[in-house]
């Protein structure tokens, strides 16, 4: 049996993620965290649900995590590097679906990484995961003949932008073409631009309304367009996704793994 503690606990990421442990039989809730002052504090982390589960969401990270073998965090970055250094003192595992991490924060967690099998990734979807070697298999294809352009969209309170799934795929198609993304990479276009740079990367991102997230790489061509898209209609795949990051976990020696790691992609 795996014993998961969920991160974040009270929105609508943890909500998700604490109905997929429940539901899942080789998995085990026994912690709940938010924030200091969230409505969600003290009470049972299954009430959303009907369902009394045992465990209480709390701020206190140690009690929170005493119990885990690992845990789901989507949170906040200052949010998430708090919750490592306690995994790593407690030796509990981590899978992180956060994102916006600047390069300092991810140089710490590949610090925290080296005493604490860690799974990072920008997107937990199983299908956004295939999708990021089909670009690269297409990148490499096409050759630099095609503009490449990535558009994403989500919903209103979304907080970075471009959204770091995007991001990874911009990672993924400049890996293809040998180009480093910061030289490459287009991530505001006003004004009198001038004619599109050889060779960029462009990016758009959308926000409004309930939209999960939804990204569409743009491969233009003379005389053809192939695109690639992948759509979320719920987080449920970003739960499933985790789950199988928590159960890959399991018996994993410290490092900083992917989710090519997890799903076997490499």
């Amino acid at each position: 049996m795996l014993n998961v503690a969920i991160a974040g606990a009270g929105g609508r990421m943890g909500r998700m993620l604490i109905e997929a442990v429940l539901a899942s039989p080789d998995c085990r809730l026994t912690g709940a965290l938010d924030v200091a002052g969230s409505p969600a504090i003290g009470s049972d982390a299954g009430t959303f649900l009907g369902q009394a589960t045992g465990v209480a969401v709390t701020a206190d990270l140690h009690a929170g995590l005493s119990g885990a073998d690992v845990l789901i965090d989507f949170t906040r970055p200052a949010g998430t590097l708090a919750h490592l250094a306690v995994c790593r003192e407690l030796g509990v595992r981590a899978v992180v679906g956060t994102t916006g991490f600047t390069p300092e924060q991810k140089a710490a967690i590949a610090d925290h990484a080296q005493q604490l099998a860690t799974v990072v990734a920008a997107n937990m979807s199983v299908g956004v995961n295939v999708m990021l070697k089909l670009l690269a298999q297409a990148a490499q294809a096409l050759g630099p003949g095609y503009d490449i352009e990535v558009v994403e969209a989500h919903h209103q309170h979304k907080v970075d932008a471009p959204s770091g799934t995007a991001l990874a795929m911009g990672e993924a198609l400049a890996r293809a073409r040998g180009v480093d993304l910061a030289e490459h990479g287009v991530f505001t276009r006003h004004g009198h631009t001038g004619e599109r740079a050889p060779g960029s990367i462009g990016f758009a991102a959308v926000r409004g309304g309930d939209i999960v997230g939804e990204h569409t790489v743009l491969f233009c061509g003379t005389g053809e367009r192939i695109e690639i898209a992948h759509k979320s209609s719920s987080r449920a795949n970003y739960a499933d996704g985790s789950l199988r990051a928590a159960r890959f976990l399991a018996n994993r020696s410290p490092g900083l793994y992917g989710m090519d790691d997890v799903l076997g992609l490499d």
